[in-house]
């Protein structure tokens, strides 16, 4: 049950953080249309935020996963 619930867990949070990501990207281009070094940052530093959810959830699916499939073999 607490698998299910990591997994779960973790597939929203990249999910949340996606649409946060995208909506500071939008923010961002509604201030400052133009290209512009802080916003780059800025944008970079928000998707580097959903990486890092993203990876972070693979490695818990891994974790949990593979003795299952190793298992089945």
């Amino acid at each position: 049950m607490n698998e299910w619930i990591s997994v779960i867990f973790s597939i929203g949070l990249v999910f949340s953080l996606e649409i946060i990501n995208s909506s500071i990207e939008n923010i961002a281009d509604f201030i400052s249309p133009e290209r512009h070094e802080m916003i780059k940052k800025i944008k970079d530093l928000s998707a580097s935020g959903v990486l890092i959810s993203a990876i972070t959830a693979l490695i818990i699916g891994l974790i949990i996963f593979i003795p299952k499939i190793l298992k089945l073999c």
